[in-house]
């Protein structure tokens, strides 16, 4: 969506403040802005003054500056902000957004670096631009600062007065005839990859899927599955059908955004529809739960002017648990209100017996979602996400489950699914649906677009899966192949942990989020002062800002398996744990548990792999970089390793990971 308002310097300096204020007006109605009109007006009654006298003062001392280009509330559609105003020079790009306070807060200077990381990472026009940050406030501030990693700047904070001097001072080419085209750079592709959570809100806002894809490919994919699902819902809906959908993907493909894209399409009634008609997400991972409820809650809250109480109720009916949804509805005669559900991770439903070891019940949650959802006699939708290689927990009933359930109910389900499932592959989480063969009376039909191969989360390389999947198959040669193709997605390795933590911190910029992980089998890191026996308070681990000591950016607490999965930060440090450490001479790798006061080897074949999905599930959490920690040697302490420790050091260095 382009700027509220654009023009060449010679064309703003020509007009006058009324027609300048009738563009931004129109666009500003256009985006119904609201309350927060009369405010904005006051704030561009502000602006523009000390625009125009800066404007004057470039064209006059900067050759060609006639031919730079204004713009004035840019969207940020990412963040669900404008910037105050771009401009367009000869090969730079200065963001400038201005504060009527008097000093320049920390949340400031992180908005305004968001803004020009954003710029960079995700529109087309300005990749490869300097882009140069100035912030005004009602002081001045020195400027000057360093630069940030990937030649974005810190914000230079100045008093309105100063801004001419200061584009002079930071005009690295003075008088280039090359100048940014002011129409071509305002309508370029802009292709956000937001977070989970920033998704989850964006969608909750009104924001489509196809607004979230950073690439054509994935872009489509995305809206097509997305688009098949809910038309899934209408059909069902419409002719009064039971049908279970099931979803495959690679990881940080999409499928969480998929089945959210479900739950607050308006034409299924919108998010948490009390009439029945509305579609509800359901996940058995506590944490995403809870991190998801309470950011949606806080958003809407903030957007609606609700009582964070309201907005807390509308998440809860959004988003549940699906434990609790299970137990909710078990033992009742009645069909919930829910007619559609999305169960999140559907290969990790509980088995008969994990089941019965909580409840006492002797039904599978797959079952248990059959026969509860099977109550509605008009209709009812079951879509079930699924990953492959994400089991990280004994008692999780796998796909071959949801098969007994759909094939024991006597032909009330029809069933879609993705190619994937029918072939056994890796991202149909390794097994089929129906292993012994489909059901003779049974209606499947196979969709090509319910399975997405394009990763999404790690926008800066799309290799990083694949990395991950030849380390944890012990395929050096091919990891470090592999390594070629991660481009701006840096993966390094240490023994220091305040070296990691380092740098993390250097490039951790804006407002990105970074963040510790580790095995929560990795008991021994106690040594180093994480203690993965205490969990942290997801909802500030994630949500917290930097100022926050509970916060992922203090770099104290480290997320398990449990806390991250379906979830991610920007930048990790992954903290190596004694559980999982590389075997030099067998080539494999050495599964352990700690129990008491030693180490004791995994011996089922299973509990093997869940192990190893753990790493699997910690390597793939990071959006733009990855530091792995691995301790140094103790030889006073028998619980800690040296030389398997240093095996597994030399392992990632044989993977062509490089050392810090």
């Amino acid at each position: 969506m382009p700027a509220y308002y654009r023009a060449g310097f010679d064309e703003f300096l020509a007009a006058d403040r009324d027609s300048i204020f009738a563009a931004l007006n129109r666009r500003a109605a256009e985006a119904n802005l609201g309350p927060q009109f009369q405010e904005q007006v006051q704030v561009w009654d502000e602006q523009l003054p000390i625009l125009k006298d800066a404007i004057q003062r470039l064209v006059r001392d900067i050759p060609n500056a006639g031919r730079w280009s204004i713009l004035l509330e840019f969207p940020i559609p990412r963040m669900r902000q404008r910037i105050d105003c771009v401009l367009l020079g000869a090969g730079t790009i200065f963001v400038i957004e201005f504060k009527r306070h008097s000093d320049a807060t920390a949340a400031d200077r992180r908005q305004l670096e968001e803004y020009c990381l954003d710029l960079r990472d995700f529109h087309e026009a300005s990749a490869g631009v300097e882009i140069r940050p100035i912030l005004v406030t009602g002081e001045a501030k020195a400027g000057g600062q360093p630069r940030l990693p990937y030649d974005a700047a810190e914000p230079n904070c100045i008093h309105g007065a100063q801004l001419a001097e200061t584009i002079v001072g930071l005009d690295r080419q003075p008088g280039r005839d090359k100048v940014i085209g002011g129409e071509a750079w305002d309508n370029a592709p802009y292709r956000p990859v937001p977070t989970i959570i920033e998704a989850a809100e964006m969608m909750f806002s009104g924001h489509g899927v196809r607004e979230i894809g950073h690439a054509h490919a994935a872009a489509e994919n995305l809206t097509a599955t997305s688009e098949h699902l809910v038309q899934t819902v209408l059909r069902a809906r419409a002719d009064g059908r039971h049908v279970m959908c099931f979803v495959t993907g690679v990881p940080g493909a999409g499928k969480t955004l998929t089945g959210l894209h479900v739950v607050h399409d308006p034409r299924l009634g919108g998010i948490g529809a009390e009439d029945g008609e509305g579609a509800t997400y359901l996940s058995g991972n506590g944490p995403l739960v809870q991190v998801l409820q309470e950011a949606l809650a806080r958003d809407e809250a903030a957007r609606e002017g609700l009582r964070l109480l309201d907005a807390r109720r509308h998440a809860a009916r959004a988003i549940q648990n699906v434990h609790d949804f299970i137990w909710d509805s078990y033992g009742r005669e009645a069909a919930p209100w829910e007619h559609a559900v999305i169960f999140d991770e559907a290969q990790r439903a509980w088995d008969a017996h994990q089941v019965n070891r909580k409840r006492r019940v002797e039904l599978s949650e797959p079952q248990l979602i059959a026969e509860i959802m099977g109550r509605h006699r008009d209709w009812a939708v079951v879509i079930g996400l699924v990953g492959g290689g994400q089991e990280i927990h004994d008692g999780e009933a796998g796909l071959a489950e949801w098969g007994r359930a759909i094939a024991g109910s006597d032909g009330a389900w029809e069933v879609e699914v993705s190619p994937e499932m029918v072939i056994e592959s890796a991202e149909g989480a390794g097994s089929a649906l129906f292993p012994e063969g489909v059901p003779r009376l049974l209606s499947i039909q196979t969709v090509s677009s319910l399975h997405l191969p394009v990763p999404l989360r790690t926008f800066r390389a799309d290799a990083v899966a694949s990395w991950v999947d030849h380390v944890l198959a012990i395929q050096p040669e091919r990891a470090t192949a592999e390594m070629a193709r991660l481009g701006n997605y840096p993966i390094a390795v240490t023994r220091d942990l305040d070296q990691a933590r380092e740098w993390l911190r250097r490039r951790t910029r804006g407002q990105r989020r970074c963040g510790l992980v580790a095995s929560s089998g990795a008991r021994r890191l106690r040594a180093w002062g994480l203690d993965m026996q205490a969990r942290p308070d997801v909802v500030h681990w994630f949500l917290g800002p930097p100022e926050d000591v509970r916060s992922s950016y203090y770099l104290e607490v480290a997320a398990s398996e449990f806390e991250i999965q379906g979830l991610e930060l920007d930048h990790i440090g992954l903290c190596w744990g004694g559980d999982l450490t590389y075997d030099a001479r067998a080539r494999r790798w050495r599964p352990r548990r700690f129990v008491g006061t030693r180490w004791q080897n995994v011996r089922r074949l299973r509990d093997q792999e869940y192990l190893v999905n753990k790493y699997r599930v910690l390597l793939t959490r990071a959006r733009e970089s990855l530091v792995i920690w691995v301790p140094p040697t103790r030889p006073d302490d028998p619980t800690i390793d040296d030389s398997f420790l240093d095996e597994t050091w030399e392992y990632l260095l044989s993977c062509g990971v490089p050392q810090l």
